[in-house]
Parts: structure tokens; sequence; C-alpha cells
């Protein structure tokens, strides 16, 4: 039976392969290595660029993790629009990295997708203010452009605190050039990857972690669809174990992860950002000291708190949705 849904995988899974050094923002997918015999072919859909969030995948690619486990992998890079969902609904991804917040969302859109694993504890989300701004907190926006993907659900948390008042906003367009060259403009970033790179074009910043409000929905997890949790655990569980132990090598020494990164994505990546990545994603995803052994890990309460803040900001319903149809700890 094992063999016969693999096989059944294999046939149904869209699979196109490309060179490592192919061009990220073409949107063609990106594929580590040739296909051993009778291995089965996975795609992975990232929310974004590959960057340091990304970097356990990148690891177990590099050290040839998924291929000695009997998994062909290939990651599709993301973007400002990540299709997450529909990858996964319309069976063209298996797997795809989300914030747990977006994976809740996707549950209230009728969505099938699952958490499975979480490699960040504590979300990397910021705003990122010049310090020549005068934006020293949350409390200093006010009067000042801010640069967000309408809707997320990060920024409707802001606003329900009122920290959005009198405060422009923008749409996002993925970089940090806006900041630059203007200290009123604030942009939406990530801790482990635009404070370096607007430090090396010579402007200091200021980060305003979002976590310190209290929304800190897990980050860099890794998600799947109910039905194939249903019809292939075997396989979700040997993707999880591989890519578990490909996060603790990276944040071990992700020298490899990094390099691989770097060689799929050149714009604008440099080895210094990506290992400045590399460092601020250790306390992210074993912060308070934790085990290294307790990387991917995910808890009932965490989801149960995030689920009763969307719920709270109208973005989900109760009658519609429950958070313990937004995750799984089977492969855990």
């Amino acid at each position: 039976m094992i063999a016969k849904q693999i096989t059944c995988i294999a046939l149904l899974a869209l699979f196109v392969g490309c060179q490592p050094n192919s061009d990220p923002s073409s949107g063609e997918p990106i594929h580590n290595g040739s296909a051993s015999s009778g291995a089965v072919p996975v795609k992975v859909q990232l929310n974004w660029k590959p960057e340091s969030e990304h970097g356990g995948l990148y690891q177990a690619l590099a050290e040839g993790a998924y291929q000695k486990a009997g998994i062909d992998v290939t990651i599709q890079p993301g973007g400002p629009a990540a299709p997450i969902g529909p990858e996964l609904e319309l069976g063209r991804s298996q797997f795809a990295i989300a914030n747990a917040d977006d994976v809740i969302i996707f549950r209230q859109q009728g969505m099938d997708v699952v958490a499975v694993m979480a490699a960040m504890q504590n979300h990397p989300r910021c705003i990122l203010a010049r310090q020549d701004s005068g934006v020293k907190s949350f409390a200093d926006m006010k009067g000042k452009t801010l640069q967000v993907q309408p809707g997320r659900a990060f920024v409707e948390f802001m606003r329900a605190k009122g920290l959005l008042d009198g405060v422009k906003e923008v749409p996002y367009h993925g970089s940090i050039a806006s900041l630059i060259g203007d200290p009123n403009i604030l942009i939406q970033a990530y801790s482990c990857a635009e404070p370096l790179l607007a430090q090396q074009q010579g402007v200091a910043v200021n980060t305003l972690m979002v976590s310190d409000l209290g929304y800190n929905p897990y980050s860099s997890v890794l998600v799947t669809t109910g039905n194939l949790i249903k019809e292939n655990p075997e396989l979700v569980k040997t993707f999880v174990d591989v890519t578990r132990q490909g996060w603790r090598d990276y944040l071990t020494d992700g020298q490899k992860g990094n390099a691989a990164i770097l060689r799929v994505n050149q714009e604008g990546m440099t080895a210094e950002a990506l290992e400045f990545g590399a460092a601020a994603m250790r306390d992210l995803a074993m912060p308070d000291k934790a085990s290294i052994d307790s990387v991917g890990m995910m808890n009932a309460e965490r989801w149960n708190q995030l689920f009763q803040q969307l719920e709270k900001l109208n973005l989900v319903d109760s009658k519609t949705v429950s958070a313990d149809d937004c995750y799984t700890l089977d492969f855990l």
C-alpha cells in the first residue's frame, strides 16, 4: 500500500528541474541534483525569495539528506504574493513554508493547509526605521509613511492597537530602497535580513519587533495538506524528520546551506547577509537557551493563543474553523 501511495505521488507531482544557478526572479523552481532511481519527487513552495529563513531546507539539500531519504526535492522561490495555499490545493506543491497566522487564514478560506513543524519559535517580523527618522518606538510612527503588505494579520493587529493612527500606509515592494532614500519612510522587514542590508548601504536603523507587542506567530513553518497527511503519513514523517535535522545542522553551522542559497538568490543577497541571518535565526529558533533538539517543535497553547488573536481581529470565525484544524503534532 505504501509503495502504491508513493508511486501515485510521483506520478501526480508536477516536476520541472532547473540548474542551481537559475534566476530566482524568473519564478522557475530550484532543483538540487538529479533524481535517483525510485526517488519520490517533492516540490516545496517558499513564501519568499531564498533567504536564511529557509536555511534548513537548503542545508538538507546541500548535504544530500533528502536524496538519501529517497526524496527528490525541488524548491520554488516565492515573493510578495507567493501562492502558498493555491499551490498546495492544486497539488503543484506537496510542502510549503508559511507563517502560522497565514496557516489559520488559509484554513478560514477553505484551503486544506496543515502545519507540521515550526522552525522559528519567535517571529522575525519587525518595522524598520532609519535612526535619523526619530522613530525609536511604535508610538513614534505617526506622520511617517509605512510600506507594508495590505491585509497582513500583523498589520491589522497593529491597527487594532491604534499604532497606525496618523501613519500613511503604502504597498511594500520587497526592497529597502525607499527607506534608504527617505528617512520618513518605514518598511516591514525581517530582523534576520534587512537591518544588515541597510547598514551595508551606510544607513543605521532601528528595529521595532512586532513580537514585543504580543503578536508572535510561529515562523518558517513547514506546511502540507491534510490530504497528504491522510494518504501518505510516511512521506510526511520522513520529510519532517529530514527538514528538522537540516535546521539543526544549519543553526549549528550553516555554511553549506548559505552557499546553496547564495547560488540561487543573487538579488542583493551576500554571504555576509546570510551569515548575519543565520546568527539571528539561532535566537529565534532556540529562545531562552533552548536545546538544539527542540528545533521545530510546536504546542497547542501557542496555536490557541494565535487563533484567539485572529478571531478578535475578525480574520477568522470559530464557527468555520478551529485552531486544532491548523496543525498537527503527530510528526514531531
